[in-house]
């Protein structure tokens, strides 16, 4: 591996492309925003901040769960309410929808918007399973989609996978994931309780492990094939201040292994239920060196610490170079991610180069937790 000095250049791969012309005088970008909410939720927590931060975009309309609702949320942004994606997605003004609810309604709410001819930013999980993943990508075709797998926007993810691209670890030998979240096994919020069952398609497979994994095979490559191991270790989970439990059935267990292209071998953990410990690690491991990766939590919202180490050589920090980092201010918010990537949405809807996760990649990610259970339960070694 090369020197810290040498790993913290700064190679163009990894750069966001830079938005054409002079943004003050471009026209703002029309937001439409399903499942907007006047009490909070990911969509006004989140996703408004970033647009803010990044600027060129407007919010232009909105779709809540009920009239009443919807009244209440239009009064606090600002926008119109719309009664329907559909109707949203066909109002004048409204150049990108957003749908940010729960997974389960994903499929009814994207396909309208897609009808309509319109871009669409959905978050992730796509989708409940591989078939509505992969009917969402079809009825994409020709229309730009960006999907929630935000961590391939952090500009640590990206500068991780310029390194090896790079050959800076030589040839990579293995990859080993540990990662942990306080969620399925600890009390849960009545408003989650959806994410306890394995058939609704927002379990900690594909939240959790999904999110982590995405971020890792950006950076290593997908895996070729794999062996899984899952367990339900907490069946029964608390529900928050009621003294009262709930069955569960999502995987709070996942353990798989397989090998990369070119033949290095990656093996991960995702556990749930956990209460304290680092929230992930990734240890690359090179024909030159060791690159070791940590997060307090989940490493697409919380912020990513890098060592490095040549063989029989002292671990050391690195940080990342300049060119990388849009919006260094927001560096330990969980929006900082996010923020990327509604850079990247808006670089690329004025024309810009393709940068930020679209139904695609979504698809491919949804073949892989396939694969997990599909290994899972037959026991065999599956390829995605």
């Amino acid at each position: 591996m090369a020197s810290s000095d040498a790993m913290e250049g700064t190679p163009e791969q990894g750069r966001p492309s830079a938005p054409t012309g002079d943004p003050s005088r471009r026209r703002p970008i029309g937001v439409g925003v399903v499942g907007l909410s006047a009490s909070g939720g990911w969509g006004a927590a989140a996703h408004l901040p970033a647009m803010s931060a990044v600027g060129g975009f407007e919010l232009r309309g909105l779709v809540a769960s009920s009239s009443e609702s919807a009244r209440a949320a239009s009064d606090v942004h600002g926008a119109p309410a719309y009664g329907s994606t559909e109707e949203l997605a066909r109002a004048d003004g409204i150049d990108l929808v957003v749908v940010t609810v729960k997974t389960p309604r994903h499929r009814e709410l994207v396909l309208p918007a897609l009808a309509a001819g319109k871009p669409v930013f959905c978050e992730w999980p796509l989708a409940v399973d591989l078939g509505e993943a992969e009917e969402m990508a079809h009825a994409a075709l020709g229309i730009s989609t960006f999907v929630g797998l935000q961590g391939r926007s952090s500009p640590t993810f990206r500068w991780l996978a310029d390194l090896v691209a790079d050959g800076h670890l030589g040839d990579v030998l293995s990859v080993t994931v540990s990662a942990a979240t306080s969620e399925w096994g600890t009390p849960v919020d009545p408003g989650k309780l959806y994410t306890l069952d394995r058939d609704l398609g927002a379990t900690m497979m594909s939240i959790a492990l999904g999110h982590a994994i995405d971020s890792v095979s950006m950076v290593v490559g997908e895996l070729q094939d794999v062996v899984a191991t899952t367990a339900t270790r907490h069946p029964n989970v608390a529900l928050a201040r009621s003294g009262q439990h709930v069955p569960m059935t999502a995987e709070d267990q996942i353990a798989i292994s397989g090998n990369l292209p070119g033949g290095a071998v990656l093996s991960a953990h995702q556990r749930g239920g956990v209460v304290s410990g680092v929230g992930f690690s990734m240890t690359i491991d090179g024909s030159e060196g060791t690159l070791q990766v940590t997060a307090p939590d989940h490493p697409h919202i919380a912020p990513v610490t890098v060592h490095a180490a040549r063989s029989g050589g002292r671990r050391v920090e690195l940080t990342v170079p300049d060119g990388y980092d849009r919006f260094p201010r927001l560096a330990r918010s969980p929006i900082h991610t996010l923020t990327h990537a509604y850079a990247g949405i808006r670089d690329q809807l004025l024309g810009g180069r393709a940068g930020v996760p679209d139904f695609r990649d979504a698809v491919i990610r949804h073949r892989l937790m396939d694969a997990i259970r599909r290994s899972a339960a037959t026991g065999r070694r599956v390829q995605p």
